[in-house]
């Protein structure tokens, strides 16, 4: 059982960076830069939002406030990123500074008292909150995607009106 909340956290925030890579893929450059009105973010604007709060939360994770003094937070919701691979450099930089503390966080760290915006939490409630965070992000990612992508999207689940056929594989698999 040692380290399995670890192993598992990891394992969730990597299927939320799949979906959102699945996601980039199905759309346009054009498409990523779509905001629906003004009032809301763009593919882009999310992922600049996300690097800022990743860089922040995740940088001395243990030891300083996860809101860092040289975050700028309403920045990152201004269309600074204008190319996809300034958007995927910076998807991927918030991932692995991410990725990289939790993989280097033993059980005994979870209980340890982590701070962001000066408010006391266990690191593994600091963790579970940061999950909960990117994976808002990553569903409306994934959201923008499907109205971008419109008839040509391709499921990143059970595709609509498959349910059957994919528990049918499910029992299929486990039988044989």
């Amino acid at each position: 059982m040692e380290n399995e909340f670890l192993t598992c956290i990891i394992k969730r925030f990597t299927n939320y960076k799949t979906l959102g890579e699945k996601t980039f893929s199905q759309v346009s450059d054009e498409q990523l830069f779509f905001q629906p009105n003004e009032e809301s973010n763009s593919v882009a604007m999310i992922v600049q939002h996300m690097h800022g709060n990743m860089m922040s939360r995740w940088t001395d994770f243990l030891t300083t406030d996860g809101e860092k003094e040289w975050r700028e937070r309403d920045k990152e919701f201004e269309q600074l990123i204008n190319d996809r691979d300034t958007m995927i450099k910076r998807w991927n930089e918030g991932w692995d500074c991410l990725l990289s503390a939790l993989g280097g966080l033993s059980e005994k760290d979870l209980l340890k008292t982590v701070f962001i915006r000066q408010e006391p939490l266990s690191a593994m409630d600091a963790i579970l909150r940061q999950l909960a965070h990117y994976s808002y992000h990553v569903g409306q990612i994934v959201y923008l995607g499907k109205i971008c992508a419109d008839k040509n999207w391709n499921s990143l689940s059970i595709p609509r009106n498959k349910s059957r056929e994919f528990n049918d594989q499910l029992l299929k698999g486990k039988k044989g």
